[in-house]
């Protein structure tokens, strides 16, 4: 009887967990992977690339020598690690945007990064600002991801290498499928 009850549990859960996972709105997630992609981007990019941080053991050898190494700070692990740890404050500034030509749908940066900036604004009448409801599911989604692949995040970013955004979104998480839309504003 218990092992009725076991099997019947694990069968449960296991149906619940697939349900969960293929409920995910495709749209918000690949947008999330998205805007992390790109808001890590511009903080690497912030960092003064002259900024190097020593890695490696600290221990000391027998001749009393220390090996260590110094990289550059901006795509240490260290660096990448911080920055992966506010990222998902940013999606505040994420609104979703409908094309209205192709009537495709992701979340966009409508807010420019600095009160300064130059930057100019996009056009407000195709961004749906559903309120806070919108940019809190936007937030999860990033929590999620970065809890999901930080680990590849850490590798793909800190490696510098072909289009990271490409690489995670589409093949490693599979969210974004459709590479054929242009995505300028992330």
């Amino acid at each position: 009887m218990a092992s009725w009850i076991f099997q019947m549990t694990v069968m449960v859960l296991s149906t619940f967990i697939g349900y969960s996972q293929s409920k995910r709105d495709k749209v918000l997630y690949c947008s999330a992977c998205k805007a992390i992609v790109d808001e890590l981007n511009y903080s690497i990019s912030q960092v003064d690339p002259k900024m190097t941080i020593n890695v490696g053991s600290f221990r000391l050898n027998p001749d009393g020598t220390m090996t260590d190494k110094k990289v550059p700070f901006a795509r240490s692990e260290t660096h990448l690690s911080e920055l992966l740890d506010g990222v998902c404050n940013t999606m505040t500034d994420y609104a979703l945007y409908v094309d209205p030509d192709t009537h495709y749908k992701q979340y966009r940066r409508f807010a420019p990064r600095s009160s300064g900036s130059s930057e100019d604004f996009p056009d407000f009448k195709n961004f749906k600002f559903d309120g806070p409801e919108a940019s809190n599911n936007l937030k999860f989604a990033c929590e999620t991801l970065v809890e999901e692949l930080e680990d590849d995040i850490i590798s793909l970013l800190g490696q510098d290498e072909g289009n990271v955004l490409e690489e995670l979104c589409s093949r490693v998480s599979d969210y974004c499928e459709d590479n054929s839309q242009p995505n300028d504003e992330l």
